[in-house]
């Protein structure tokens, strides 16, 4: 979604995070921005293993030229690939989630707004600027539209419960040096719900991008998460259908593959890629379904 950089400079080592400009013109962004740069303050100052952004004249977020940049103390460390996860890091990442959403959170439940994505829409504009990616959309519409229904409805009886969310913290928005996480990427930090969140984020590090889930990960994951946040109290099939973010990501890339949010060809290109690996994806997870419900049910 953005862009980074290493930079050599005297003082030292720095990464820059180069911000979306397409992104930038969101409504509301920069209170988003900022909302996400005082919960990393509130998980710095908690002692958690986060890499923040640096300030300068007092900010965190930067603009030259009307590009806006973070930049960040370079971090000598690696992400891990599917085939480097051990159950050994899947408990650590999941001791982690719920050391966050343990953290006092001064924001009152709200109700979350309905997905509302009209795929029909952007199936016909695709057919006459895409038509790789209007054939991926045609062929598993109903799915889409079946999984939007059933998301929506599942999500209002999730339980009532807030937290603060990291959003984004899987496997590649973690490094690790000397075998410790250092956690990279906040600018998703957000409010949002600890079950969803536990759920989303296990199954992205026990190899469901992959489109090959690794039960014995998952496990580890949520028997973590559980032993250190505590009573667990929601339902699993609530759960497997509240899990729509990736039909939000498929817009968001559908429109990139249209020209509708993008800003040169080869960001178009890597919307049409994003697709097709979202469309597999939300398609192993319909095949996934009952495996995946049976174990989780067994586990909890």
């Amino acid at each position: 979604m953005h862009k980074m950089y290493r930079i050599k400079a005297n003082s030292g080592d720095y990464a820059v995070k180069l911000l979306n400009p397409v992104i930038m013109q969101r409504e509301d962004v920069m209170n988003n921005f900022r909302l996400a740069e005082n919960l990393e303050a509130k998980l710095q100052a908690a002692g958690l293993p986060v890499v923040p952004a640096l300030e300068f004249n007092d900010k965190k977020m930067q603009c030259i030229d009307n590009q806006y940049f973070y930049v960040f103390d370079w971090i000598n460390g690696k992400s891990l690939n599917q085939k480097q996860i051990k159950d050994v890091h899947c408990k650590i990442i999941g001791r982690l989630l719920a050391r966050i959403h343990k953290l006092e959170c001064p924001k009152a439940y709200t109700e979350k707004s309905d997905v509302v994505i009209d795929w029909d829409f952007y199936i016909d504009k695709a057919k006459e600027t895409c038509p790789k990616v209007a054939k991926m959309l045609l062929f598993d519409k109903e799915l889409l539209y079946k999984l939007m229904e059933k998301g929506n409805s599942a999500y209002k009886r999730l339980p009532k419960t807030v937290c603060i969310s990291n959003g984004d913290m899987d496997s590649k928005n973690v490094l690790w040096v000397d075998d410790k996480p250092q956690i990279i990427d906040l600018e998703c930090l957000n409010y949002g719900n600890p079950f969803t969140e536990l759920f989303q984020l296990s199954l992205c590090w026990c190899g469901y991008e992959q489109c090959r889930i690794n039960y014995d990960l998952l496990g580890a994951f949520i028997k973590s998460y559980i032993a250190e946040y505590g009573s667990f109290h929601a339902e699993w099939e609530d759960l497997y259908y509240s899990n729509i973010g990736r039909l939000e990501w498929l817009e968001y890339n559908v429109k990139r593959a249209l020209l509708i949010e993008c800003t040169d060809k080869a960001e178009q290109k890597l919307g049409i890629d994003q697709v097709k690996e979202t469309m597999k994806h939300i398609v192993y997870y319909e095949n996934e379904k009952d495996t995946l419900l049976s174990y989780l049910k067994s586990l909890v």
